[in-house]
């Protein structure tokens, strides 16, 4: 199954990101919060984020889905093969992907999916 990573700036904004997902998704998909900083402030953090990443690796690929700013940065020093950036609204496209993600779909589907969340309307 493929594994998110949610990259914030907020420690606290990406775990509960990561337990909205995973109410409406499913509790099965390997979805990790990388949040913060090690000491608990704001920013991101290279090794969380690695860490994170080895948490939710089940050998299917890694979608990391950066906040903004310093979050994408932080997540393309860790790009690479089956690791991959999805440029989604956080909220939004972390549920899609985490939703896509639960009915086994491959890496590639559940980016798309994930990149569809840009589009969606609310009224």
């Amino acid at each position: 199954m493929v594994g998110i990573v949610l990259i914030s700036h907020s420690g606290p904004l990406a775990a509960e990101v990561a337990t909205l997902a995973s109410q409406i998704g499913g509790a099965d998909v390997p979805l990790a919060a990388a949040g913060g900083t090690e000491d608990g402030r704001l920013g991101t953090s290279a090794e969380l984020v690695a860490a994170a990443i080895e948490k939710v690796d089940r050998d299917d690929g890694v979608i990391l889905i950066p906040d903004l700013g310093s979050s994408v940065l932080t997540a393309r020093l860790l790009e690479g093969p089956g690791v991959v950036i999805a440029d989604v609204p956080f909220v939004e496209g972390t549920i899609a992907a985490v939703v896509t993600a639960g009915s086994g779909a491959p890496l590639e589907a559940v980016l798309a999916a994930a990149e569809e969340a840009r589009n969606y309307r609310k009224l």
